[in-house]
């Protein structure tokens, strides 16, 4: 057929009546936009809210500007962080998908062959196809047959064969179908798998069935993320006990002024209220103390350490191959309590491959280079000389999966017999076999195809000398390829004839049997171990795939995929006669879904997620982009479509299924080292809380002040943002149960560390404050002030270890967090300036080395207390 394409003319016309091939880009949020929807952090607003009191007072003169500027910086380094490491990695993810649009098209243009990038294809361009290329439109076949992998559309893992149009009436007809099992139309994002054809694009970009899917995903139906729902009820339980502490406070600060000071006597007090200016200034001062006391009960380095503590993640998870396009999906990972995943690729190497070798006396060899040598000649000549791919060089080229796989057993490791192919009789799917005639070393017909088709017409085998041998049974040779079936093996006869053919039909009998190959796409070895980790972590694992029962149920078995007795395995059909109720009660006991349909992952993250449960789902097809963009965290693959990356939060450069456990590792990293700043930084807060509302009740000035306070906000919670933002991965966190997306952030363990370290903190304070060995070993008041102020800055200090593990050994794995060091040393090294040249400001008049041995010797009596507690809870284990 002779083809001569579109002149430039005409693809200028086509191009201004019907566009070209672009598909319109996702929206996207800029860097501005980023920071402003972060600045929708539920512990932020409360900052804001502060930040606005404290700016009103200090225009009012009753507050100094350096507060506000405090509380302004913790939001901005917070929301910056956050912004710029999503930012960044969006960026990257970018020039990942801008790859995509480079790809080059072979099209005819002018009678000519010529490439193009494949936005430039317009309406009626002929674009020639070949092995191994991706289809860039809807179009439909005019010339050649190919082998089209539709999958990443339909999720069928079974290759069709494309023929050309046999008329124009079938021609247009096939151009308004949207049918993939249609014989001559062939769709975008398709692969040829076999063949060479040309086609005419019908359908262009946005319309294509592909573009059509991508648009749909602009449809924004994010829910909240487990971790934003459990800060949204700690900002809420915070905020309250900051309202209702800053109020007492006021009421206990008033109190003190009126009641205390004036000794009770009514007359003194009565006089005190009558002068309105006066209560009007002590009214001022206990407001700025609520205030204050409020901004003390937030903490306010919590944003900014899960941005850092995000940040830093991010980029470790780059280095094991996995990309996180939003934060979010990296803070989700670490609650998944259940796990769709894909087979091929993920679970398996997504790669045929020969197993394993069936000789004529029933045996097994794994691996060419074991077989005989005069074996070794023969499946090289049945391989090499009856296939579809050819080897050049160290390369396989052309063919289909299973021709590849062929090659690939035998590949630099034989040495082919010297013949020539003469007549072919190619594959037919109703003859299952497939046929060559060689001359040379040999002379004979090569013969491949169905084990069913061709074994029983054997009459002779092969053995190790490559002599002719009587076959005498097939049983024993049928009963292992049994076996090979039971452990989801395809198997593939490669036998010989030495006789005549007629019309490509082979005979009842006199066939020589050379062997079977047992071909599977096999289980990734890394990713049984994976598996088993995920499992470990209390987390679901459901393998979705196109396979057929046995054959899915045999690939997870062997994955570890059911681990339980009563585990349930079904088809898809089995699933949609069952009704969304019937498949909730049997959710848990699921582990496969085989022969499953896109519409399937859908509704099972529906289901899941209507069970409260914190969903995951793999996939790299278009047909898996709505599951994708559904579910909690949508983990693409990097080998997978551009739709797909685009409705995932994640994506797995290396398609390993090893890769998403680390995800899951490093979302509960993120988790527990957020747990570890709130136990430091509430102990800080409830007891700076406590002391600054009981010392005006006992008729003592507040220890802390104003500025003192602001101070610990901005050393302990930045530092502690930054110090415990490294804390290490650590393999045990796989052993915790998955957080329930309704539980609490702050767990009984917390409750018992911050209430400990509150109660002691507080009443090492009051010892401070009030006893007499206390007051022995100072000055005088100002000394004593001073003390207890670095003596709360240290005990924050020292509790830190504690805050950092839940074990006995506060130093454990800290080396793998050197910022942990030098940042604490670095908060201990700016205390020890403060408390000798703070003066006026900070309230702080130096210390002589005396009093300093005994503010560190206070301050360190946190950690035995903590180890304490720890032993007594038993949570060091």
């Amino acid at each position: 057929m002779k083809i001569t394409g579109l002149t430039d003319a005409q693809v200028q016309e086509a191009k201004a009546k019907f566009g070209d091939n672009s598909i319109t880009e996702q929206a996207r949020e800029g860097f501005w936009e980023k920071l402003k929807g972060n600045f929708d952090d539920p512990i932020i607003k409360i900052l804001l809210f502060a930040l606005a009191l404290n700016v009103f007072f200090a225009f009012m003169g009753k507050a100094e500007w350096y507060e506000s500027v405090g509380i302004a910086i913790a939001v901005l380094l917070a929301t910056m962080v956050s912004t710029f490491s999503e930012y960044k990695n969006e960026s990257a993810f970018q020039k990942l998908q801008g790859e995509a649009s480079l790809i080059k098209c072979k099209v005819y243009r002018n009678g000519a062959v010529t490439e193009i990038p494949i936005n430039e294809i317009t309406m009626g361009d002929c674009v020639m196809l070949q092995t191994g290329d991706k289809i860039p439109a809807d179009g439909v076949i005019i010339d050649g047959s190919i082998q089209v992998d539709q999958s990443i559309l339909n999720g069928e893992a079974k290759e069709e064969t494309k023929t050309p149009a046999p008329d124009a009436a079938t021609d247009a007809e096939s151009a308004e179908s949207q049918d993939f099992l249609n014989p001559h139309k062939v769709f975008r994002a398709a692969v040829v798998a076999g063949g060479n054809a040309v086609m005419r694009t019908v359908t262009l970009g946005d319309n294509t069935v592909y573009g059509k899917i991508a648009g749909e995903l602009q449809i924004d139906e994010d829910r909240d993320t487990p971790l934003k729902l459990k800060l949204t009820d700690l900002a809420g339980q915070i905020s309250k006990f900051g309202y209702i502490g800053g109020v007492a406070i006021a009421v206990a600060f008033m109190f003190e002024r009126i009641v205390i000071q004036n000794n009770f006597d009514g007359a003194l007090m009565a006089a005190y209220c009558a002068d309105w200016m006066n209560v009007l200034n002590s009214l001022v001062e206990a407001v700025m103390l609520a205030v204050i006391i409020i901004v003390m009960a937030v903490p306010e380095g919590l944003p900014l350490m899960i941005a850092i503590v995000s940040a830093q993640n991010m980029g470790k998870m780059l280095k094991d191959n996995v990309l996180v396009r939003k934060i979010s999906g990296i803070e989700t990972a670490g609650s998944l309590n259940l796990l769709f995943s894909d087979k091929t690729g993920t679970i398996t190497k997504g790669l045929l491959e020969v197993v394993t070798f069936l000789d004529g006396t029933a045996t097994f060899t794994d691996s060419f280079d074991k077989l005989s040598q005069k074996i070794q000649s023969l499946v090289s000549l049945s391989v090499r000389f009856n296939n579809g791919a050819v080897i050049t060089g160290d390369k396989i080229v052309g063919g289909n999966m299973t021709d590849r796989a062929l090659l690939g057993f035998l590949i630099g490791k034989d040495n082919p017999p010297d013949v020539k192919v003469g007549d072919t009789v190619p594959f037919d799917s109703a003859k299952k076999y497939s046929m060559a005639k060689v001359s040379g070393d040999y002379n004979l017909w090569l013969i491949k195809g169905a084990p069913e088709r061709l074994l029983d017409k054997c009459s002779y085998y092969y053995d190790s000398n490559g002599q002719k041998q009587k076959l005498d049974s097939t049983a024993q040779i049928n009963a292992k390829i049994d076996e090979l079936a039971n452990r989801a093996i395809r198997t593939l006869a490669l036998v010989t004839y030495d006789g005549e053919v007629t019309d490509g039909n082979i005979p009842d009998s006199g066939l020589t049997f050379v062997g079977v190959t047992g071909i599977r796409d096999d289980v990734r070895p890394d990713a049984i171990k994976a598996i088993e980790q995920v499992h470990s972590a209390g987390v679901q694992v459901v393998m979705i795939t196109g396979d057929r029962k046995e054959t899915a149920q045999a690939i997870a078995k062997e994955a570890g995929l059911i681990e339980i007795d009563d585990a349930i395995v079904i088809t898809s059909a089995e699933l949609n006669a069952m009704s969304d109720d019937e498949v909730k009660q049997k959710l848990p006991k699921i582990r496969v879904i085989a022969r499953a349909l896109p519409t399937d992952k859908s509704r099972l993250v529906r289901l899941a997620q209507e069970l409260n449960l914190v969903v995951g789902m793999t996939g790299d097809g278009v047909n898996d982009s709505p599951a994708l963009k559904k579910a909690d965290v949508g983990f693409a693959m990097g080998g997978g479509t551009e739709v797909a990356k685009e409705a995932s939060e994640i994506v797995i450069l290396d398609d390993n299924f090893k890769s998403i456990g680390r995800a899951i590792l490093y979302g509960r990293t993120i988790y527990n080292n957020i747990r570890k700043f709130l136990i430091l930084q509430l102990v800080i807060n409830v007891g700076a809380v406590l002391i600054s509302f009981v010392c005006p009740l006992i008729g003592l000035e507040n220890p802390l002040t104003i500025v003192q306070i602001l101070w610990l906000n901005i050393i302990m919670d930045t530092g502690a943002a930054l110090a415990l933002g490294g804390e290490p991965a650590l393999d045990r966190y796989m052993d915790e149960k998955p957080k329930r997306r309704d539980e609490k952030i702050v767990s009984p363990y917390m409750i018992s560390a911050i209430s400990t370290g509150a109660v002691w903190s507080f009443v090492m304070g009051l010892i401070i404050l009030l006893s007499d060995f206390s007051h022995s070993y100072f000055r005088d008041d100002t000394a004593l002030m001073t003390a207890y102020f670095t003596w709360f800055v240290f005990l924050s200090v020292f509790n830190s270890l504690n805050a950092r593990t839940n074990r006995i050994n506060i130093f454990e794995h800290i080396k793998e967090n050197p910022g942990f060091i030098s940042v604490m040393g670095l908060v201990v090294i700016v205390q020890i300036i403060m408390t000798e040249f703070g003066d006026v400001i900070m309230r702080c008049f130096g210390l002589t080395a005396g009093e300093w041995a005994f503010v560190l010797l206070m301050a360190v009596t946190i950690i035995p207390i903590d180890m304490i507690r720890k032993l007594i809870t038993g949570s060091n284990k």
